[in-house]
């Protein structure tokens, strides 16, 4: 079987429900999508091999708060800020550690 084209696939919730509902767009989800997009390419961490972040529609955990999914190992990530998302980088897609404190 071949190798994976990526090693990590990073997906984002950045679904808006109707107003008064939650989800994460609500969160600022995009830019936070947009930012670990540039963070992950700025260390060399995209393309082949490396990671990919991607667009999800609803994932369906919006009460838990903005949400993100990594793949292949499929763990679950909330996130509060850039910081949040510097240490998902830096930890699960660098080195392979999950993020215990931000683990849903």
């Amino acid at each position: 079987m071949p190798e994976p084209y990526y090693r990590y696939h990073v997906f984002f919730c950045v679904n808006q429900r109707p107003p008064g509902e939650a989800c994460c767009a609500n969160h600022g989800s995009p830019a936070m999508r947009d930012y670990a997009k540039q963070r992950v390419k700025a260390l060399g961490l995209s393309g082949q091999g490396g990671a990919r972040v991607n667009t999800a529609g609803c994932l369906d955990r919006c009460e838990l708060g903005p949400t993100i999914v990594i793949y292949p190992e499929g763990v679950w990530y909330s996130y509060v800020d850039k910081e949040d998302i510097d240490e998902i980088i830096g930890e699960h897609l660098m080195h392979g550690r999950i993020v215990e404190r931000l683990r849903i």
